[in-house]
């Protein structure tokens, strides 16, 4: 069956039911973000009520990020396969009963499995949102802002969860901070049917368990022993654990190829547009994630602000990002992508390079108007590269596309704090044998070294004068840390730049005709692709009959506006 229909065709734009059903979709992604920063602050007050010892704490906040990150991409592909809608549905279920779980947990070790099935079921949210998104919204501007909407609302959620977080536990107990998620999960479960469309891939085979298995061995080890060495440093049991998720993920490659359903299609990497936005992604990620660990110390350790103090300075950057993401797929509409990209990495470089000139006396304004340039720069290509990743896949693929993408994050975070932490303290301790004086205690020089945090404890013991000046030079000495990693930061995001202009340089503006195959239009970039049952403005609200994918390839012809689709 072939069709012809112009740009302007309503088929190819979302419409009224479009915008209200990615409201819904706004939810969970508000409340995981939410549910990751409320959980901070209830830490202390849980801690005390249960009894949990640190390794306990250590756990509960942990295991959560453990299971969303090991079962992202397990998850991104079964809604691929039985529905994204109905996935969706099962994990906010999930969601909702585990919460409930958690708030009324009578001991520690509850808690952490009630955590670990929050995780799982989080796992589920992300990647069915985000596959929705691709699905409803075939247009590249729509999807663009869409996508940035999606990224606003988690974004959104970090930025107010510490004031709803103190509203809850200074009027209800800790579990509240749970309870929190009931009420969304419930709206979403009465909504999602009438205002969301299902996605399924009627030839995607059966889950290869197997696969789900070996996928697990793989993330799981690693993102372990990452989390271990930002917090450790180097030791034998987190190096092994990398050692043997490497290994388990080399078993997992090997048999992906071999399968003719594979949990995740490596064709998929082929796309240059798809791995290219997700190496971006991934190593803006390592870059904000690092630097923002040392700014976060930096502001309470060096300025010594209050965590309030601190969390209140990070608020306009939070704000800046949302309206940089915001802005990211109107400025794409009139500039090509990868321009759009390039910028706000070369923006992000020089926020960061004036995090190199922070001092660490009276560097508050630098601080924050450095990092700030830093988070308005990456909000361009992360809005963006999120988009190209999803509109670069075939529509039967969202699902896993979406669950490759957000474990690309996962990795980024964890490599970004481990690597930038470690670098941070290399050069704190090396500042600091360089600058300590005689006449410390051997315990305390030991304490002073380990951390700036370990400064603060030792300085507190010492006499007046002798602990002013230890923490004056460790303070002096992890600055000179936060500028080293800024400046290391700053390079790579201008390499980055230029990497992005070059590699996303056939993606015209959204809105725009593709031009066809040609010197600078490689065999492997993204075709637009629309899917026969996308959704028309004019469609009946309340028709949720499942539609099974069955994508229809776009060709673009340059100049003519129009669209030539073969079914």
């Amino acid at each position: 069956m072939t069709s012809e229909r112009t740009d302007a065709d309503p088929g190819m734009r979302a419409g009224r039911r479009e915008w209200l059903g990615l409201a819904v979709l706004a939810l969970p992604t508000l409340l995981l973000s939410l549910d990751m920063s409320v959980l901070y602050l209830a830490l202390p007050y849980l801690s005390a009520d249960l009894g949990a010892g640190s390794t306990q704490q250590l756990w509960i906040m942990d295991i959560y990020g453990f299971m969303i990150a090991g079962f992202l991409i397990t998850m991104g592909t079964l809604g691929d396969r039985i529905g994204r809608r109905k996935l969706l549905l099962i994990g906010a279920s999930a969601f909702g009963a585990a919460s409930v779980l958690a708030a009324y947990a009578p001991n520690a070790e509850l808690l952490i499995a009630a955590r670990a099935l929050l995780g799982i079921a989080g796992a589920t949210l992300m990647p069915s949102t985000l596959a929705l998104i691709s699905n409803m919204f075939s247009d590249p501007h729509q999807r663009g802002v869409a996508i940035s909407v999606w990224m606003s609302c988690f974004m959104g959620g970090m930025t107010v969860g510490p004031l709803v977080g103190g509203v809850l536990l200074e009027a209800f107990w800790w579990g509240s901070a749970f309870l929190l998620g009931v009420p969304v999960m419930v709206l979403l479960l009465v909504s999602a049917p009438v205002l969301l469309p299902e996605y399924r891939d009627a030839d995607a085979g059966r889950l290869d368990l197997t696969s789900v298995a070996l996928s697990l061995g793989t993330i799981l080890p690693i993102i372990y022993g990452l989390k271990e060495l930002a917090n450790n440093g180097v030791q034998t049991t987190p190096v092994v654990a990398i050692v043997v998720g490497l290994l388990v993920g080399t078993v997992f490659v090997r048999r992906q190829t071999r399968l003719a359903s594979p949990l995740v299609d490596l064709r998929l990497f082929a796309n240059r547009a798809f791995s290219g936005a997700l190496g971006i992604g991934l190593f803006g990620g390592i870059v904000m994630a690092g630097t923002f660990l040392l700014v976060t110390l930096y502001l309470q350790l060096v300025l010594g602000l209050a965590p309030l103090n601190a969390g209140l300075w990070l608020v306009p950057m939070n704000v800046a990002m949302v309206i940089a993401t915001m802005l990211a797929p109107h400025l794409a509409r009139r500039f090509r992508p990868a321009y759009v990209m390039a910028a706000g990495l070369a923006i992000a470089s020089g926020g960061l390079l004036l995090v190199t000139q922070v001092d660490s006396v009276g560097g508050l304004a630098l601080l924050v108007s450095g990092f700030l340039l830093a988070c308005v720069g990456i909000a361009l290509p992360s809005a963006l590269g999120i988009s190209l990743v999803v509109g670069s896949a075939p529509p039967e693929k969202a699902g896993s596309a979406s669950g490759i993408s957000e474990t690309s994050g996962e990795f980024g975070i964890a490599l970004g704090v481990a690597t930038m932490g470690s670098i941070g303290t290399a050069v704190y301790r090396s500042q600091l044998s360089d600058s300590l004086g005689t006449g410390l205690p051997d315990a305390a020089v030991s304490t002073v070294r380990e951390s700036i945090a370990g400064a603060a404890a030792a300085a507190a013991q010492l006499p007046d004068r002798l602990g002013a000046d230890l923490l004056a030079t460790a303070r002096d000495a992890f600055t000179d840390g936060l500028n080293v990693v800024a400046a290391l930061s700053a390079g790579l995001f201008l390499i980055l730049a230029v990497v992005a202009a070059r590699l996303f340089r056939h993606v015209p503006p959204h809105g725009h005709a593709d031009p066809e195959p040609g010197p600078d239009l490689e065999p492997g970039s993204p075709t637009p692709v629309a899917t026969a049952e996308t959704t028309s403005p004019d469609r009946d609200p309340h028709d949720d009959q499942e539609q099974v994918s069955k994508p229809t390839v776009i060709r673009m012809t340059a100049g003519k506006g129009r669209a030539t689709s073969s079914c």
